[in-house]
């Protein structure tokens, strides 16, 4: 799985998924699984298009976590991502949101999000954030 960190003004992109499948409720980086010979920054283009349908420069690594559900394990890498073009659309989540560093914590993360979302307040409150 690939999930986007989409920066703007000092602000991140965050995505609520909708009430159906799993995690319903929780926010997240929007993204993605990897297809079968594609690549992750690949995968993450065409997630993003497909979810928000917006276009990003993929850039370089935040972090890979791996978190165990009660559905499986997921392995999510990060990636700092820049807006080319377009506005988050909803397609596939039921609210997204631009958030400054220090609103992230106050909302309801999916578990394998939150080392990447502690990682970019750590970077906003040591003023590395934007250093990527």
């Amino acid at each position: 799985m690939v999930g986007a960190v989409i920066m703007r003004n000092g602000t991140v992109l965050c995505a609520r998924r909708g009430p159906s499948g799993s995690l319903p409720g929780h926010w997240e980086f929007p993204g993605g699984k990897i297809e079968r010979d594609e690549t992750a920054k690949a995968a993450l283009e065409r997630e993003i298009a497909e979810e928000l349908e917006c276009t990003v420069d993929v850039g370089n690594e935040l972090t890979t976590t791996v978190h165990k559900y009660d559905f499986g394990v997921v392995t999510l890498t990060t990636f700092w991502c820049e807006l080319l073009e377009g506005s988050p659309r909803l397609t596939e989540h039921a609210e997204v949101r631009w958030c400054s560093p220090s609103e992230l914590e106050g909302l309801d993360w999916a578990p394998a999000d939150i080392p990447a979302m502690r990682m970019i307040v750590a970077a906003a409150d040591s003023g590395q954030l934007g250093q990527n």
